[in-house]
């Protein structure tokens, strides 16, 4: 489904600033995986979403999504069948549009200027009751009255009402309190389930990546350092992983929050 090969990137070559990001990252996403991201601030995580978003050039490698070279292919051409979530809430929708506003045109069943009907209205209110979270009833509300948590959830639900070929989730629970990241994560779980998505999902959690998903990966200075699936995930602890970590990347407070 997914496939990295050698991807690499630098910000700021030939300055004092120069950092290397990605260094010859490789790997490959069978449809249907799970894959939770881990590792320390500043390993490039975020940044390898970027670069499969088409967020900003690569510097070399190649990218594959469903057999196709999407390597030089710009951002909004990718979004067509990526879906991203950012750890920021406010990020992904229009705040001053109304809930159904938002929804519809993430539908993709009408434009700026068109209304929708009576019976897409019904079931994108269906759709929003499943979430659980009273959004069916705040239909003509602007999303920037929203909480983190339902905006987060809305976010979701949009970015994945038309089932995208991979949806990247960048620490998309991290700014919200525990309840609602727990039901967000909830809702993550199940909607990827449902749609047999496939999925790559960064978190600082370490039992959220050991628990969630069927694989495994964890990046430091650029590089993926482990990639673990199977009996030999299932095997893995917290304290495990915690030993990968380079002494000085990371600390427990952030990876056990």
């Amino acid at each position: 489904m997914l496939t990295l090969k050698e991807v690499t990137k630098t910000f700021n070559p030939g300055t004092p600033d120069q950092k290397r990001v990605l260094s010859g990252i490789s790997f490959q996403l069978s449809k249907g995986d799970f894959v939770t991201l881990i590792g320390s601030n500043g390993a490039g995580k975020s940044t390898l979403l970027g670069a499969i978003c088409g967020s900003f050039p690569i510097d070399g490698g190649t990218i594959e999504l469903g057999g196709r070279d999407i390597t030089a292919e710009k951002a909004h051409a990718r979004a067509r069948y990526i879906g991203r979530l950012f750890q920021d809430p406010l990020r992904g929708t229009a705040p001053a549009m109304s809930v159904m506003e938002n929804l519809y045109l993430a539908s993709g069943w009408g434009g700026w200027l068109s209304t929708p009907r009576k019976r897409e209205v019904d079931a994108l209110k269906d759709k929003l009751a499943l979430l659980d979270m009273g959004l069916e009833n705040r239909l003509q509300e602007p999303v920037g009255l929203l909480s983190g948590g339902q905006r987060q959830a809305l976010t979701l639900l949009m970015a994945t009402i038309t089932p995208p070929k991979l949806l990247l989730l960048d620490e998309h629970t991290a700014a919200l309190d525990p309840a609602a990241a727990k039901k967000v994560l909830s809702l993550t779980a199940s909607i990827v389930a449902e749609h047999g998505l496939t999925c790559l999902m960064v978190t600082h959690n370490m039992k959220d990546a050991l628990r969630l998903g069927n694989r495994t990966m964890m990046m430091d200075g650029g590089s993926i350092v482990l990639d673990v699936s199977g009996a030999e995930r299932q095997a893995l602890t917290v304290d495990d992983l915690l030993q990968r970590f380079k002494a000085g990347t990371a600390t427990d407070r952030v990876l056990l929050s």
